[in-house]
């Protein structure tokens, strides 16, 4: 029987792997602004495991490895700010990406009651983006950083199940309280 994609919490142990997988998922990035100097590239293992300390910290398993992973972190005003959507190569266009996504926001909402959610992207990034969008964000703003790179700010806005089925007349008390 085969072994199936498990996504979870990460753990310090699992800061090396993250690591590796990082520097080999951003080489095409690296690739396509010309830049070997971005900083998921020249990220510390000790940064990457403070970040493990104070952030939400996904990763996705196949067995033993992890072959995805994604940060998040939020703001005082319940901006969550995700960062480093990672998916092997080898298991990237199975859905993996939108299911780490996912479970980052779900946890941002529920542990530490993210309202929006913001994230950044390269503007050439066109599978980044394409994903982005069609989990429901929007571009907000774009900032040229270097005469090659422009990055492109997207956010969503938290969509709760009760704002998801809510119709124009409003729920009574009882349906309010069953939909919580």
């Amino acid at each position: 029987m085969g072994t199936s994609v498990t996504i979870s919490a990460a753990t310090d142990q699992d800061a090396e792997q993250i690591l590796k997988l990082q520097y080999l998922c951003y080489q095409q990035e690296a690739a396509l602004y010309d830049d070997y100097g971005i900083e998921p590239l020249t990220q510390t293992l000790q940064a990457l495991r403070a970040e493990l300390g104070e952030g939400c910290v996904m990763v996705a398993r196949l067995g033993e490895e992890v072959v995805g992973s994604v940060r998040g972190t939020v703001d005082e005003d319940g901006t969550a700010r995700i960062a480093k959507l990672i998916v092997h190569p080898r298991m990237q266009r199975h859905g993996l990406g939108g299911r780490l996504l996912d479970a980052v926001e779900q946890r941002l909402a529920a542990e530490r009651s993210a309202t929006r959610y913001r994230l950044f992207t390269g503007h050439r990034s066109e599978g980044n983006l394409r994903l982005y969008r069609s989990r429901g964000y929007l571009p907000v703003d774009t900032e040229q950083r270097t005469p090659r790179l422009s990055v492109v700010t997207l956010e969503k806005e938290l969509r709760t199940e009760a704002a998801a089925v809510a119709t124009p007349a409003e729920p009574s008390q009882g349906e309010f309280a069953a939909q919580a």
